[in-house]
């Protein structure tokens, strides 16, 4: 089909679907390939995310959405299981993922596991991985480090893999706006691009999560198992209530400096964060165990076994090995990461207890202290849900290599405040 004519298709097409009609496979192919070669303007590519608001997409439509999405980028090619963890996010400073990817590796399954840098957060796990290493790989470089130590923690963006996705992502982003068919299309198409076969999905709801109601989850999950079984991928999905970041750090290395503090199983470390890891590991392990040797593979516990990998050290140790492979530093510790050097000490103003915590006000704040472009930035929480607070009790800190995005952020709380507190 010649340039023009494509054009014109996915042109035709996108006019379809504001109409709220059903696409055939060939106008879906070729409104994402007029997007991931460029062809399209950013206002065209704008209203074809708009249409996908309004209506959604009938099950055949998200099939073959994901299917061009994939057709039309580079593909990662590994042998064997191939396991993946996604989060579907929308809450702040839960990064599991570079927790669960060694655990994973360690376990003896490989694990490339591509992120996105962030969308609605302040920072994604690509951009909480830069901070320490780096992220930026051809597949092909991706392909050597997996099979050299079973795992890497990549951006996407320079990949090639459903490239389609970077670019309504980029025309999304000023909007903080997903649909949810269009994260599920999104994750799918990079997950088999990647070669995923096996795959846990993190669906956190709240009031202030991206999917607020359980009926909602499960109709998300019913989608993506939907989707899965259509190219072969099995899947287990995890829906659970989140009310506030599992973690204490919200922005690149305060995030970093959490996911070690559970790596070196330090005593201060953040609990939450370690018991969402090695449950989400758990699940994924299960269903790695049960395709490599069933029966007799179902005997072994996942979440026990994860559990293990952490305690013994081999996390961190698998850890620092794919740290060193992407060109960070492999003595990296909690002790060595070098936080911003100007801070704000927030103190309580009254006695009581934190009733709520509100990731979007968490969000904001973050983003204008300058993550995750500053990697130093971000706030650190002292206290989370249900803790007693003392009057002028220090309950936060926030970080900005740049004082006056400090001040700014300070001034921003009194009227977008992080705790509720009665």
């Amino acid at each position: 089909m010649n340039d023009d004519k494509e054009k014109l298709m996915a042109i035709e097409a996108i006019q379809k679907k504001l109409l709220g009609k059903k696409l055939n496979y060939q106008e879906v192919y070729a409104i994402m390939d007029e997007i991931a070669h460029e062809k399209l303007s950013d206002v065209l590519t704008t209203y074809f995310v708009a249409s996908s608001f309004k209506e959604g997409y009938t099950p055949q439509e998200l099939f073959f959405f994901t299917k061009a999405m994939v057709e039309t980028g580079n593909k990662l090619k590994f042998k064997g299981i191939v396991a993946d963890k996604h989060s579907v996010g929308g809450i702040a400073g839960t990064r599991t993922t570079m927790i669960i990817v060694p655990i994973i590796a360690a376990a003896g399954f490989k694990i490339p596991k591509v992120s996105s840098r962030a969308i609605t957060t302040p920072a994604g796990t690509a951009d909480v991985m830069e901070a320490i290493a780096s992220v930026e790989f051809t597949p092909r470089q991706i392909e050597k480090i997996v099979n050299n130590v079973g795992g890497c923690i990549a951006w996407n963006g320079k990949l090639g893999i459903a490239p389609a996705d970077d670019i309504i992502i980029r025309v999304e982003e000023p909007l903080s706006f997903e649909s949810f068919d269009k994260i599920i299309i999104s994750v799918m198409a990079k997950k088999v691009a990647a070669g995923t076969t096996h795959l846990v999905l993190d669906i956190p709801v709240g009031k202030t999560a991206k999917i607020h109601h359980f009926s909602e989850g499960e109709s998300v999950a019913k989608k993506f198992e939907n989707l899965a079984r259509h190219f072969g991928i099995k899947i287990t999905c995890d829906i659970n209530e989140t009310l506030e970041p599992a973690g204490r750090g919200i922005g690149p290395i305060l995030e970093v400096r959490d996911i070690l503090y559970v790596l070196e199983q330090k005593t201060d470390r953040p609990l939450r964060l370690e018991a969402k890891s090695l449950r989400l590991a758990g699940k994924l392990l299960d269903l790695c165990f049960k395709e490599k040797n069933p029966p007799a593979g179902g005997n072994k516990n996942g979440e026990d076994e994860a559990k293990k990998i952490l305690e013994s050290g081999m996390a961190l140790k698998k850890f620092q090995e794919i740290v060193k492979a992407q060109g960070g530093n492999p003595q990296i510790s909690s002790e060595s990461l070098i936080l911003a050097k100007n801070k704000f000490e927030f103190h309580s103003p009254i006695s009581g207890k934190i009733k709520d915590i509100n990731n979007h006000n968490l969000n904001t704040i973050a983003k204008i202290l300058g993550s995750p472009g500053d990697k130093k930035a971000g706030i650190y929480l002292l206290k989370k849900l249900d803790h007693s607070v003392n009057k002028n009790e220090e309950i936060f800190v926030l970080y900005s290599d740049d004082k006056y995005r400090l001040k700014e952020a300070e001034a921003t709380l009194k009227n977008l405040p992080i705790f509720k507190i009665e």
